[in-house]
């Protein structure tokens, strides 16, 4: 069975925007990436190379949060790219929601540094990598995650979830 929402996490450069389109242009289901919920303070604070504290992250995630149950009650599927770095922060958009399934991409901050150096145009800079590695709690096997290796092509890795899923692309 299809979980009505998929979160897709991972620290930023994992490739959870194209993994989530990938997916959402397969399954036929709504997308929204969580970066466009920040307030703009929080845009404009991460553009300047600060990280963001949990005073920051809360209403952000209450409002992702909101956009899944939107998607669960209009009956349709969703999928959301977002960090999720911490347990509370998943506990928040997903916690008791049982049709909602986590999906982790990982990957090495090296492979992720890499990827960021040839990518423009975003307001995250590279500086911030390792605060975003320091802060990452990995989800553990009680949270039900889908952990994939980010070391292959995008379509790859939506292939692999799919899978991993027992779901069948729509062609």
């Amino acid at each position: 069975m299809l979980p009505t929402v998929l979160v897709i996490m991972g620290v930023f450069g994992s490739g959870k925007t194209t993994i989530a389109s990938l997916l959402a242009e397969s399954l036929r289901c709504d997308l929204a990436d969580a970066d466009s919920f920040h307030p703009a303070a929080n845009v404009d604070k991460m553009a300047a190379g600060v990280p963001l504290n949990d005073e920051d992250r809360w209403p952000w995630l209450h409002a992702i949060a909101d956009w899944i149950d939107a998607v669960r009650r209009s009956q349709r599927c969703g999928i959301v790219a977002c960090s999720a770095l911490k347990r509370s922060y998943r506990d928040i958009i997903i916690g008791a929601r049982e049709d909602v399934r986590l999906i982790y991409l990982k990957g090495d901050a090296e492979l992720i540094r890499q990827r960021m150096s040839k990518r423009s145009g975003h307001f995250m800079p590279t500086v911030l990598l390792q605060s975003q590695f320091d802060t990452l709690e990995e989800p553990g096997p009680d949270e039900n995650p889908i952990v994939v290796s980010i070391d292959a092509e995008p379509r790859a890795l939506a292939e692999t979830i799919l899978a991993k899923l027992q779901i069948r692309r729509t062609p």
